[in-house]
């Protein structure tokens, strides 16, 4: 399932490490997209080590 939610984030969600977003000057939005992007990574990788 995180795979999955995974492919539609890189597809669909803004790459702010590819725009060099500054974080201390990111928006709050911008900045939960950033930790949204993270915890889907995360729970993706976890998945194909188990």
């Amino acid at each position: 399932m995180f795979k999955i939610l995974a492919k539609i984030n890189k597809a669909v969600l803004p790459s702010y490490s590819k725009q060099r977003l500054d974080l201390a000057r990111a928006t709050k939005l911008q900045k939960a997209i950033i930790a949204w992007r993270y915890f889907i990574t995360c729970k993706a990788l976890d998945e194909t080590n188990k």
